[in-house]
């Protein structure tokens, strides 16, 4: 007995006692009444023995656990889970120090692998999720953002050979924005598409002067699809979380210890508990606290550029698909003497003030605030009211939820972080109606638009000055309207909700709200809640808005980069689609058209987007051996590979016949609309087969296949530039945009063109039964019909 008190570290005052249960398992300790509470031991079976505290029958406090594995744990227990800080020493070797809930890691902890991997970082229920760093045992390294056990978002992986990679991530892959840098010394700056290249970039050689890295990473995010993913996606609370948890660096016990401290409680359960890791109760220090990763490529790589020459003015300007080098040409550096006279006067020159530019220096944070707190309230209060059929009086001027949004709350809104403004929101039953039309719940709604990673602002190349902003998932753009813009809306939102419940496969823009915020000094801002019709798994290699005019329709050269949307004169493709996906697209857009000649709509441009795929007989067209990359395969989610093959889609697209089970069925801005049928199976519906990346459902304007047509022509022959293919298949998105300009001839503008001499046909201001068919006759040469 004094040995017994001895190991379990009980006092003579204390009685213990030892009881067997029927089952054949053993406690010796001490109880409370018929429950073990205190000091205690419990042997299972099967071997495995717990010894340490009890609370009313459940292993709660410090303890230590044995499994007959082998594997053993120590630290904090609650409710009979591994739940605080402990120590998890796997049977294979693999040890876990750091924070517990519910016996699945979680928190921040250090995890060494059986094969000496190293991870280091956030945790969230068993997987590596946060900020965090991983160490292979070949030397490569990857610090920065984890999801799901995955490398996803931004992070740096540096190789044992020198390369280092500075971007975005997705499932253990290159995807998104990023800058690679060589061991030699290079540097390719540009875009990636799991893990292959896919894009266009510039490539530094070894000793060519490149941008500064540290301006680059601080501008990283405007250059994936237009946004800025740097920018402060807030959410309603982000303010306040600044506030409560200051970026002091504190080390990472102190910061383990608070999130080890849970209420949950529950039954042990050994089929729970990972018996291939440990960890040990310990203080670890603040280096696990990941810092910013391109600090690692700008430190590095501004300290190598020191030594660069001026004179190395010659880089590489290249466009890849799916890891094939599509285009590639010298781009020569030196500035130009019109460019050396502008930069030697300081000019000041004076930028127009935008209508919104009413928040002063922070007013894209506080409009961002207050359309979320705004929309999150006006789908809060119409979701609980009984659905019916939209009303006349619906569409009226009475049909209208007003609120006013104190900064410090009221009875009916909740303090918030912006500006005190007054909220309307425009026909709130109709739209409530819509969003059920396209098959988007509100919930979903809501925390796309409202959630925690808030909203993205867009930069706006147009030249009508609207705002725009994107939700964290990319389903919705928010654009600001004008006043005649609301007014043409409102005014023809009647017919727009009959025409989109009669045709599910409409082209023109899905609109799923209409708001204002007013400020107390009167100042308006208006604007609308679209599906973003570039919401897709693929990349969307080209953008071009067409109208069918050539009036001023071309974009200068030099102003084009990776998201510029270029325009008529710009396109020097012909699409050849299969026959009846076709008919369907243009007997589509007759209707579309019809409805805007009829509510007396111009100006209005098709949104094109094109995938490019790389044909099969390009594989062994690759980038020069110099300049291939160390691909890195992350996406097992515990043991990681940091290396592996690179891999080209064996084919550019396929065909196939439409399986239900068999597509993606993550919920869009684009679920909405039948699934076509294609000429080529027999009129049978199809779904697009894209190896290398998944199969998806073919819908109108929505992962339509075709096939591009390069028109070259002869001057782009004897040019630098050299193509190495003419005809690529492409995936295409469509939708018919800018459908809010009314009808308003004045005679004073026919009569100026006219005594011009101006072509009619090349302005925008044109009937609008002329506007349409022009229009529609334009895209019939854009998509000819086959012989």
């Amino acid at each position: 007995m004094v040995l017994l008190r001895h190991l379990l570290d009980i006092e003579d005052s204390e009685s213990i006692d030892k009881k067997a249960l029927s089952n054949g398992e053993v406690y010796i300790g001490i109880f409370k009444g018929t429950l073990p509470h205190g000091k205690g031991k419990y042997i299972w079976c099967d071997g495995t023995v717990y010894k340490g505290d009890w609370e009313e029958g459940k292993m709660t406090g410090k303890g230590q656990i044995l499994w007959s594995s082998g594997a053993k744990y120590e630290g904090d227990f609650s409710g009979g889970y591994l739940h605080g800080i402990g120590t998890l020493i796997g049977h294979d070797g693999s040890e876990y120090r750091g924070a517990w809930r519910m016996n699945a890691r979680h928190g921040l902890g250090r995890k060494q692998y059986s094969n000496l991997d190293v991870y280091e970082g956030s945790w969230k229920e068993g997987m590596r999720e946060g900020c965090g760093k991983y160490s292979w045992n070949n030397g490569n390294t990857y610090m920065g953002n984890w999801k799901g056990g995955k490398i996803c978002g931004r992070g740096v992986m540096k190789w044992e050979n020198g390369d280092l990679f500075d971007g975005f991530w997705i499932n253990g892959l290159r995807h998104g924005s990023g800058v690679y840098r060589f061991a030699d010394g290079g540097y390719y700056f540009g875009m990636w598409s799991m893990g292959l290249k896919d894009g266009k970039g510039t490539f530094y050689s070894a000793g060519t002067k490149h941008p500064s890295l540290r301006r680059w990473c601080s501008s990283l995010g405007c250059y994936e699809s237009g946004r800025n993913l740097l920018s402060h996606s807030s959410s309603l609370n982000s303010e306040k979380t600044r506030v409560l948890i200051p970026n002091d660096m504190r080390s990472l016990s102190e910061r383990m210890s608070i999130n080890g401290i849970f209420k949950d409680s529950g039954r042990f359960s050994l089929g729970t508990v990972s018996l291939d890791e440990n960890s040990s109760r310990c203080s670890l220090g603040s280096e696990f606290i990941c810092r910013e990763p391109s600090c690692m490529l700008s430190q590095t790589s501004d300290e190598g550029q020191r030594g660069v020459q001026d004179n190395c003015t010659v880089v590489y300007e290249r466009e890849y698909m799916q890891g094939v080098l599509k285009n590639e040409k010298v781009k020569n550096t030196e500035p130009s003497r019109k460019t050396k006279q502008r930069n030697k006067f300081d000019v000041k020159v004076t930028k127009r003030k935008s209508y919104v530019d009413i928040f002063q220096g922070h007013w894209s944070y506080y409009l961002m605030l207050s359309l979320q707190l705004g929309i999150r309230y006006t789908v809060g209060k119409i979701t609980p009211v009984p659905m019916r059929g939209a009303r006349d009086s619906d569409f009226g001027d009475r049909a209208r939820i007003r609120m006013y949004f104190p900064r410090k709350g009221s009875q009916f809104t909740p303090p918030h972080y912006s500006i005190d403004f007054y909220w309307k929101d425009y026909c709130p039953m109709v739209f409530r109606n819509l969003r059920e039309m396209f098959k988007l719940d509100a919930a979903e709604y809501m925390m796309s638009i409202c959630g925690d990673d808030g909203l993205t602002e867009l930069p706006s190349s147009g030249k009508s000055g609207s705002i725009f902003f994107l939700s964290h998932d990319d389903r919705f753009v928010i654009k600001t309207l004008k006043k005649f813009e609301l007014k043409t809306l409102l005014k023809m939102l009647p017919e727009y909700y009959d025409h989109v419940g009669k045709h599910e496969n409409t082209l023109i823009t899905k609109i799923f709200g209409v708001h204002r915020i007013t400020l107390r000094g009167g100042k308006k801002v208006r604007f609308v809640v679209m599906g973003n019709m570039f919401c897709t798994e693929l990349r969307i290699h080209d953008r071009y808005d067409l109208k069918g005019s050539t009036q001023g329709r071309y974009t200068d050269k030099d102003k084009v980069g990776e998201n510029t949307t270029l325009k008529d004169l710009d396109l020097a493709y012909e699409f050849h689609m299969d026959k009846l996906l076709r008919e369907s697209l243009f007997k589509q857009l007759s209707l579309d058209c019809s409805f805007l000649e009829s509510q007396q709509i111009i100006d209005y441009s098709l949104l094109l987007g094109i995938h490019f795929r790389a044909p099969e007989q390009l594989r062994a067209i690759l980038e020069p051996p110099a300049t291939m990359l160390n691909h890195a395969t992350l996406a097992t989610s515990d043991g990681i590979n940091s290396q592996g093959p690179l891999v080209i889609p064996p084919k550019g697209l396929l065909l196939v016949t439409h399986e239900p089970s068999s597509v993606s069925t993550t919920p869009g801005p684009h679920s909405r609309g039948d699934t076509l049928k294609a000429n080529s199976l027999g009129e049978k519906e199809v779904d697009l087969l894209l190896p290398g990346t998944g199969r998806l459902r073919v819908q109108l304007g929505v992962n339509m296949p075709a096939q591009a047509s390069h028109k070259l022509m002869q001057d782009e022959v004897d040019s630098a530039e050299i193509e190495l293919f003419e005809v690529y298949d492409v995936v295409l998105y469509m939708g018919i945009i800018d459908i809010l300009q009314e009808y308003k001839v004045k005679k004073k503008v026919e009569h100026a063109c006219k005594s011009l001499k101006f072509d009619p046909q090349s302005i925008s201001i044109v009937e609008p039964k002329f506007y349409a068919k022009r229009f529609i006759n334009f895209l019939h040469k854009v998509f000819p019909q086959q012989p």
